[in-house]
């Protein structure tokens, strides 16, 4: 469903660490814009009823059932987009705006 690849796992251990959230899952939502861009938010939760949870790279993750086709085969990475200045991306099959790698 998700895949969390290294380096975004190591910052996600990392921001778990810093903000004293140990041991929560990360919860990962999708919603879908107006224009059909996807909206992505990530925060530490616990797991609800009818939510998914699963592990990719030793982190666990949670999806509601709301998200969980937006979200479907989406790739989470932590990427440096500028020089110093690294950022949380999604590469999304689902997203229009999403443009698969050559």
């Amino acid at each position: 469903m998700i895949t969390i690849t290294p380096a975004a796992a190591e910052q996600i251990r990392k921001s778990a660490q810093q903000n004293k959230t140990q041991g929560m899952a990360l919860r990962i939502a999708a919603t879908r814009n107006q224009d059909n861009s996807i909206h992505y938010g990530m925060g530490f939760d616990d797991a609800k009823e009818n939510d998914t949870v699963i592990s990719s790279t030793q982190i666990k993750v949670i999806v509601s059932a709301d998200s969980a086709e937006l979200l479907k085969n989406t790739v989470v990475d932590f990427v440096e987009l500028e020089p110093d200045k690294f950022e949380f991306i999604f590469m999304n099959p689902n997203d229009p705006d999403y443009k698969q790698p050559e």
